[in-house]
């Protein structure tokens, strides 16, 4: 499945939600659909849990 229609779903899921369920229900499917976009990130091993914990190298070291 290409991530053109993963959008389209994640966005027709959301509208529904928005739609039937109000505000409150829209936050929790979006909040729930960025946490089962994270774990499969981790299960496809895209991502590692050190990458939410490492310091980021931008070479602005302070003397």
């Amino acid at each position: 499945m290409s991530m053109a229609m993963v959008g389209v779903l994640a966005g027709m899921a959301l509208g529904f939600a928005g739609y039937f369920g109000g505000f409150g229900a829209f936050v929790v499917v979006a909040v729930l659909g960025a946490a089962g976009f994270v774990a499969g990130r981790f299960a496809d091993g895209d991502l590692e849990p050190g990458d939410f914990f490492r310091s980021r190298d931008r070479g602005d070291r302070r003397r």
